[in-house]
């Protein structure tokens, strides 16, 4: 992917170094671990639009993200999922299956997960909604190593999960 004419800031959450990849047109990838290759660490509109956002959002004040989104090409059933997957609000869970539902394509449940995976935009297109019909699921977001207990977190934060007792 190039990422020439794209601007690149990253910001430090609780559940670890979240990058942020974005340019005029809007946002183009968030994520943990995000190599910035040749983007530019230049102040940027859209980049502190976003970092404005996710501040609230890691500080309890914002639920879900209005941005505008510069996605990569993608498969046209991928965009659909996701597309699906943004009338997930703060809160609420959806499962795979409901998902593939929802999205209409046809897609088993099954193969969710690996469309969840290819998110571009993690945590503004919320795949960490997505369950298992008997637990939480999978999540490839988050630290290594931390992948299930970032997607705990998002979700108790966003009050869609009771907290873990210890």
């Amino acid at each position: 992917m190039s990422t020439a004419g794209l601007f690149f800031d990253a910001y430090d959450t609780q559940v670890g170094l979240i990058g942020v990849l974005a340019g005029p047109a809007g946002l183009r990838r968030i994520g943990w671990g995000l190599d910035p290759g040749a983007a530019s660490t230049e102040p940027d509109v859209t980049v502190q639009l976003v970092l404005g956002q996710l501040r609230e959002y890691f500080g309890g004040q914002r639920g879900d993200f209005d941005l505008p989104l510069d996605l990569p090409r993608l498969e046209p059933t991928t965009l659909a999922v996701l597309t699906a997957l943004r009338g997930v609000r703060a809160g609420e869970t959806v499962t795979y299956a409901e998902l593939a539902r929802r999205s209409g394509t046809g897609v088993p449940a099954r193969a969710i997960g690996s469309i969840m995976a290819a998110n571009p935009v993690p945590l503004v297109i919320p795949c960490h909604r997505v369950v298992a019909a008997d637990g939480l699921g999978g999540f490839s977001g988050g630290e290594p190593g931390h992948e299930l207990e970032t997607k705990r977190w998002l979700l108790e934060n966003e009050g869609a999960l009771p907290p873990v007792l210890l």
